[in-house]
């Protein structure tokens, strides 16, 4: 008899699971939006490409059919949408509709995911407007002479090394590593001497395929309530654990010394210092949230597009030279000195970093939440309150209509009459609107210093362990190769 009920209580939990699941599988349906179909448990993904690639394929399929179009993460319904007018009213002119992204975070048992990129609404609005004066032109160039100091450092340990194949990626983790550290918390890391410290462990592990955080990332957005019920974490505990200790050891340290250093945590403990306790002091553990996603944006991100950079003058030597040749010249006309000012005038340089983030965009799609629901007058149905839309940025950047030969790396595309001509939508590395990305003028300095000092010093050459062509990590939250990126440096 019991096992009868077990059977039947079983029997009744699967039925009900089933038709909850096909509910959600008939959504587009439902609305009238062009989608193909899901297959449980994955729904349109697949683990074996990676979710960029995979976003390209619908949207070469439906780009000319609809203004958006729909996908099924796991059992979690997308809009991706496909026309870039749509795309400036979500981003920029209906932002107060889409202005949360959705994602997971869990400010009471994984406190480091409540940071600047994930906190929402009214939290997040006055997080940003704090944090804004950080990043502006004239902390630019106070961060400046950070970046040449450590770049000298890379060069000099290239120097003693440059008879070898490098592996770039790593040793250009190793440079933004330093320069995060130093000017998120004031620290001396010296990732570039000793690699094995513990920075470099704890942001290495975090991108590493084998956390699947990509995965994780996935499945705690598609189920938010649950996670956050069940009190799981995005963040690994012994992150979490290093986060946590640097940032209440520094803070002590500087409050104990009267210590003032114009850097992020600076900035956020003086955030703290001048509100007043009925508007919601920053706490510790806030205050570590948005270091934490400076650090692991910043050298993740910068790395990656140096090291995609580099890759790509190593297939275009012509272009190469030409940018050393720019380099030169204008340094010339500043005593041959690497400054913020000189920098800001190397127009070529900007055209071959933003040529290789349209090929190679780190963040492959923007991602923002329904506020309300939403109206498609084009394609007449309504995006649901709550609901999933994202702007696919590697997809569009690849698109022919907007990018002619989009696979060949043309640094020409963004020149000033090129730009002119195209709409301001086709190029989106950073995201776009109110909610783009904070530290993106920072991650481009980073990127363009260690570009300026390592084609001052050396001609870069492929070797027989480059890859060609790259393959896509599918298990990394970025878009970065599956495989080392092993040059030569010709010192010159």
């Amino acid at each position: 008899m019991a096992i009868t009920i077990i059977i039947s209580f079983l029997l009744a939990v699967f039925t009900l699971a089933y038709l909850w699941i096909q509910r959600r599988y008939s959504f587009f349906a439902r609305l009238g939006v062009l989608h193909d179909k899901p297959k449980f448990p994955l729904g349109n993904m697949h683990g074996k490409t990676h979710p960029s690639e995979v976003f390209k394929q619908f949207y070469d399929k439906f780009c000319r059919k609809a203004s958006a179009f729909g996908v099924y993460l796991f059992i979690n319904p997308l809009f991706v949408i496909t026309d870039l007018d749509l795309a400036k009213d979500v981003l920029i002119r209906d932002f107060e509709a889409f202005h949360n992204r959705g994602a997971f975070y869990n400010k009471k048992d994984d406190p480091l995911s409540a940071h600047l990129l994930t906190i929402e609404d009214q939290e997040w609005k006055d997080m940003r407007n704090k944090l804004t004066p950080t990043f502006t032109s004239g902390k630019m160039r106070m961060y400046f002479s950070t970046l040449l100091e450590v770049s000298d450092r890379m060069i000099e340990k290239l120097k003693r090394n440059c008879d070898n194949i490098i592996e770039v990626k790593e040793m250009l983790a190793q440079y933004t590593t330093d320069v995060i550290g130093n000017v998120g918390f004031g620290l001396s890391i010296n990732a570039i001497d000793n690699p094995d410290t513990e920075f470099r462990r704890v942001g290495g592990k975090l991108f590493n395929k084998e956390t699947k955080f990509i995965l994780r990332v996935a499945l705690f957005a598609t189920f938010k309530n649950i996670a956050r019920k069940l009190g799981l974490k995005l963040i690994p505990s012994d992150i979490t654990k290093f986060f946590m200790g640097v940032v209440k050891d520094t803070v002590n340290y500087r409050l104990e010394n009267n210590i003032e250093r114009n850097d992020v945590l600076d900035t956020l403990m003086k955030i703290r210092d001048e509100t007043q306790e009925n508007e919601g002091k920053l706490t510790t553990e806030e205050i570590a949230a948005q270091c934490f996603i400076f650090f692991v944006a910043g050298f993740e991100t910068s790395s990656t597009t140096g090291t995609l950079v580099l890759y790509n003058l190593v297939k275009y030597p012509e272009v190469q030279e030409k940018l050393r040749d720019e380099i030169r010249t204008i340094l010339a006309r500043h005593d041959n000195k690497i400054t913020y000012e000189a920098m800001q005038e190397m127009k070529y340089l900007q055209m071959v970093v933003d040529e290789s983030l349209r090929i190679y965009p780190p963040i492959f799609q923007v991602l923002r939440q329904a506020a309300r629901d939403y109206k498609i007058e084009k394609d007449n149905f309504v995006i649901p309150k709550g609901s999933l839309v994202g702007v696919p940025v590697y997809a569009i950047h690849h698109d022919p209509e907007y990018y002619p030969e989009p696979h060949k790396f043309d640094p020409e595309r963004f020149n000033d009459e090129n730009k002119a001509n195209r709409h301001p939508m086709a190029f989106l590395p950073f995201g776009q609107g109110p909610r783009n990305c904070i530290g993106f003028r920072f991650g481009l300095m980073q990127t363009k210093v260690a570009l300026i000092q390592l084609l001052l010093n050396f001609r870069v050459h492929s070797s027989e362990k480059t890859p060609d062509p790259i393959k896509f990590d599918p298990d990394t939250a970025t878009l970065s190769s599956e495989n080392d990126m092993w040059l030569k440096f010709e010192k010159l």
